[in-house]
């Protein structure tokens, strides 16, 4: 990796060593692993084996990630998967908006995976369809960092690039089209005000996968960046609890 794209500090990948069953976390579009890192660090204190890898082009410079395809964060997420299945007999996938595109795309391809957990997960932004046929212009505003909580912020780029619309665009037609392909566990958060992806992703979401165990939880006291918002916490717990008893009914 060059000097100008250092991996900013933050912003670099985690794995924690624990049980044999095990937690991918994913970030989000133009985030990083911070946006994760308190669930994370949460999982692990139950005992859970958790990886949260950093996405490619991710945590470092917006230049960095525009050279970045969706398959290249497809791969970044694949790998941290292969790294829970080696030392686990079962792995749940939860991520944050792009990062609950990855997990459901993960669903898609991998049966075994006993759950997941999308978080403001997104499929259809019909903002973003609009802007990725923009020629001329290279980069947009940030979108990071859509929080209520005062004092609080996301590690993102400052700016977003157009290319890596057409990308995310791309995967989230890929991962909508296939969503009926889904039968694992499903706990679907979602906020109820959003300012990044509309609400009705998670509604659209819930409705399309084909798992007989799937709920839809409403958070009332944040925005996109939940992970690092006011339910937090309720994200930890929801998500302990869903695995708990998905682990406890494969035992029965």
């Amino acid at each position: 990796m060059s000097e100008e794209y250092r991996v900013l500090e933050g912003a670099e990948p985690f794995y924690f060593e624990g049980g044999n069953v095990g937690i991918l976390v994913s970030h989000g579009f133009t985030g990083s692993t911070q946006s994760m890192r308190p669930l994370g660090e949460a999982y692990a204190k139950a005992g859970y084996t958790v990886c949260g890898p950093r996405l490619k082009g991710h945590g470092t410079h917006y230049e960095e990630m525009e050279a970045a395809t969706y398959q290249d964060w497809v791969d970044s997420v694949e790998e941290g998967f292969r790294w829970l299945k080696e030392r686990c007999d079962s792995v749940y996938v939860t991520g944050l908006s792009m990062g609950g595109t990855l997990t459901l795309y993960m669903a898609e391809k991998h049966p075994e995976i006993k759950g997941i957990i999308p978080i403001n997960a997104a499929v259809d932004i019909p903002d973003m369809a609009a802007v990725q046929n923009l020629d001329g212009i290279r980069f947009l505003d940030a979108i990071g960092s859509d929080i209520k909580k005062e004092g609080v912020s996301e590690l993102a780029y400052e700016k977003t690039p157009v290319k890596s619309i057409r990308e995310l665009v791309k995967l989230m037609e890929k991962v909508k089209s296939n969503l009926a392909s889904i039968e694992c566990p499903a706990l679907i958060f979602v906020s109820e005000e959003d300012h990044v992806v509309p609400t009705h992703n998670s509604q659209t979401i819930l409705e399309s996968i084909t798992s007989a165990d799937k709920q839809l939880v409403t958070m009332k006291e944040s925005y996109h960046v939940a992970t690092l918002d006011n339910d937090q916490q309720n994200i930890i717990d929801g998500t302990l609890k869903f695995i708990a008893k998905v682990e406890k009914k494969a035992e029965l």
